[in-house]
């Protein structure tokens, strides 16, 4: 299957979920459990509460494959926007009562961030990814870039600058961000 699902495929699963096809879940975990585990992972940092997180996202959808609306989005992008909700609320629930609010309220922006700049990466198109990974990892510049790609100059500029601002928006939480019922508060 393509990694970027299909409106009619979100539309299909959840439809299977509604019926409790287990096959289904089973589906949508073999495609949505490392995106789960390594944001739950990246807001948490330890891999027994990201294992327990992937297992409380995926009992969630199986409980409640009506919460998912395909007008606001993605599948992918839904499951992304509960797992974040589930972690940070883990998380405010493990730092409670450790440093002041202000600290706690940090923790959990940069633990957001980073996950959300983990989403954005690992769902953008692969040319920009491969982009942005010769930039970072590699210290390539645009000219370097456009040639180990073996594109255009012009193309490998597009490339990292578009990459670039979809990675600036990691630090914005668009109103859907928000932890669906039972799964932590709103910010």
């Amino acid at each position: 299957m393509p990694k970027d699902a299909p409106p009619r495929w979100d539309r299909r699963m959840q439809q299977r979920l509604a019926r409790g096809e287990a096959a289904a879940l089973g589906e949508l975990y073999d495609r949505f459990a490392s995106l789960v585990h390594s944001l739950a992972h990246r807001v948490l940092g330890d891999e027994s509460a990201a294992d327990r997180i992937t297992r409380e996202v995926f009992a969630y959808i199986w409980e409640n494959p009506d919460a998912y609306d395909p007008k606001q989005g993605s599948l992918r992008s839904w499951v992304a926007r509960v797992t974040q909700g589930q972690a940070v609320a883990r998380l405010r629930q493990a730092e409670l009562g450790r440093g002041s609010r202000e600290d706690l309220e940090r923790k959990v922006a940069s633990a957001t961030a980073a996950a959300r700049a983990d989403f954005i990466v690992t769902s953008m198109p692969a040319p920009l990814r491969a982009a942005l990974e010769l930039a970072y990892f590699k210290r390539r510049d645009y000219r370097q870039a456009a040639a180990d790609l073996k594109i255009s100059e012009d193309e490998a500029r597009r490339r990292l600058r578009l990459g670039l601002q979809l990675l600036s928006t990691a630090n914005t939480l668009p109103r859907e961000d928000i932890a669906p019922p039972g799964y932590g508060g709103s910010r």
